[in-house]
């Protein structure tokens, strides 16, 4: 058994190098990914790397394993501890609190804990002896600090949720016909958080060009050239107000938040030459929703990193009850074999080394209960062709060919592209993920699947009322800086996201979720010494926040939550 030091000393090699991680897992790795089979979430990690030895545990021979789940990210990693004599084994989920320069190791030479390399620094963490972990996972803290900070336990708990979302599940699950009551509500509900705004003319002093480095500015029609929107409900504070209202298309920076921008339109002030182009990709505006506001939030990716992290139940890793049968695999929990991700833990919760260089935080996309294909193309391919996502490196739902993806990449390259079975051999190298249907805006140019309910999977009730609070990320390229622009759309169909996103110069666009501000929330954040200012794209996102003592405590950011989120840090 001493011969596991030669597994060490090679996993040594590998501290500092996670640019020589393997471009392609192993055969049999890629087989075990590849197989429609019942598996656990660990056979869905191709690029782990597992060392073993043995320790004195409890006074009883054990061994420790040590699994890096994917060296190239170098965050995730879970730790086995089993008795020698046929005891039960322990699995802690621990996440390393700085990745890019420090690695975890076991070392023969140090049987009782952990090794930690920074640099050319080793230093030893006793883990193993007494009740260190176990105390931890009974502290009851979501992330528990051992060896000093450097690492954390991941310990799970109920995430909160809303009482929308109790009564939508509970008319889901246990009412006959429930799903369509709920589709039903959708539409009922889908013009409360319509706005217009107020309209009117920005004075000339206010006709400016964009605030210095923002996003290209928007296609407007010439004639409404000095048009103001003025909305009550804009809750992000701007670096200079305007009393008449924002000019519409326009950006401007948020105040004490620098690479911050916001802005305001309604459809029916675009370029009518831009409304008139790919008309077989895109329906007409009605009136309604031609008069909706559109809030607009950008951030310049030269200032700023994107991250991605699960809800502690959605978006869930099962079957979509919207997979046709046929597409099913009967035998199996899910469509990746997995029904849950166990023994990895799902916080829903910013991990403390992040949380403080987070400056904003939105809402993923949809649950698993939607995140299939009922109809088309791709209901019939890769088992309804479930919505992937990927955190930390760990793949917990295989990104999908055909799909509207945002991901990162180690080193904070962040990217949006419809994934293809090509784009698999980034998956060594991709920090986060997230895919959400099809894309609305494709090379600049409006999906091919934006009008088409079914196929594009578009939600709204069966009978194609489509026109609802909608929320969509993009990106745009001026002159060679790269904005990400988050937007929450009033009252709004595919096809009006499609034109604005368009309309903003926009590359590459997608939907996120839909019909309730807990949905599509947006907070920004700012700090000025030990406070913290909490602000939202609109005001009313704030109800979902708790409070304490006078003080905001912000979803994802001060306590847990069900659903998955996005979240930006400073760089």
């Amino acid at each position: 058994m001493r011969r596991a030091g030669i597994l060490i000393a090679a996993v040594s090699v590998c501290v500092a190098a996670a640019s020589l991680q393997p471009t392609s897992p192993p055969e049999n790795r890629r087989k075990e990914y590849d197989a429609d089979v019942r598996k656990t979430i660990l056979e869905l990690q191709q690029f782990r790397e597992s060392a073993s030895i043995q320790i004195r545990r409890g006074g009883t021979d054990a061994t420790a394993t040590l699994i890096n789940l994917n060296p190239a990210i170098n965050a995730w990693y879970l730790l086995k501890l089993s008795s020698n004599h046929g005891a039960s084994e322990a699995v802690y989920h621990l996440e390393n609190g700085n990745p890019k320069t420090r690695r975890l190791l076991l070392d023969e030479k140090h049987p009782s804990g952990i090794a930690i390399m920074e640099g050319n620094n080793r230093s030893s963490c006793d883990l193993f002896d007494g009740d260190i972990l176990e105390r931890a996972k009974r502290s009851g803290s979501i992330y528990y600090p051992l060896c000093e900070g450097r690492i954390y336990l991941r310990n799970g708990g109920a995430g909160h949720r809303t009482s929308l979302e109790a009564a939508t599940e509970l008319l889901r699950d246990h009412v006959w016909g429930g799903e369509k009551i709920v589709d039903l509500g959708h539409v009922l509900l889908g013009g409360i958080n319509r706005e217009t705004g107020t309209p009117g003319r920005a004075p000339p002093s206010d006709r400016r060009e964009n605030s210095s480095g923002a996003p290209l500015a928007a296609a407007i029609d010439p004639k409404y050239a000095d048009r103001s929107l003025l909305s009550a409900n804009l809750g992000i504070d701007l670096e200079k107000p305007e009393k008449s209202g924002l000019l519409a298309g326009a950006w401007y920076a948020a105040n004490s938040n620098p690479g911050v921008y916001a802005s305001l339109i309604q459809p029916n002030l675009i370029d009518p030459a831009l409304l008139q182009s790919y008309r077989t990709n895109v329906n007409a505006l009605d009136g309604i929703e031609a008069a909706a506001l559109c809030y607009l939030v950008a951030f310049d990716l030269d200032r700023f990193d994107l991250a991605f992290a699960i809800g502690t139940t959605y978006p869930g890793v099962g079957w979509s009850h919207q997979a046709p049968d046929r597409a099913r695999n009967s035998t199996l929990p899910g469509p990746d074999g997995i029904g849950s991700i166990s023994p990895l833990v799902a916080t829903g919760l910013i991990a403390p080394p992040d949380a403080s260089k987070t400056v904003a935080t939105f809402t993923g996309g949809y649950k698993r209960w939607h995140g299939a294909f009922k109809y088309g193309d791709l209901a019939t391919r890769n088992h309804g062709s479930h919505y992937g996502f990927v955190e930390k490196g760990v793949v917990l739902s295989k990104l999908q060919p055909g799909l509207a993806t945002v991901f990162v990449l180690a080193g904070g390259s962040i990217g949006m592209k419809t994934w293809t079975e090509a784009d698999n051999g980034l998956l060594p190298r991709v920090e986060y993920a997230r895919q959400n249907g099809v894309p609305l805006i494709d090379s600049g140019k409006p999906g091919a699947l934006v009008n088409r309910w079914g196929p594009g999977n578009w939600s709204g009730s069966e009978d194609a009322h489509l026109r609802t609070l909608r929320a969509g990320l993009a990106l745009q390229k001026n002159r060679g800086r790269r904005f990400l622009i988050y937007a929450v759309f009033s009252d709004a169909t595919p096809s009006a996201m499609a034109r604005i996103f368009q309309a903003y110069h926009c590359d590459y666009a997608m939907l996120l979720d839909m019909n309730a501000l807990e949905h599509t929330y947006m907070a920004l954040y700012r700090r000025s010494g030990s406070r913290l200012f909490v602000a939202h794209l609109l005001k009313g996102m704030g109800g979902v926040d708790k409070s304490s003592s006078g003080k905001v405590i912000p979803r994802f950011l001060g306590y847990a939550d069900n659903r998955d989120f996005f979240y930006v840090m400073r760089r």
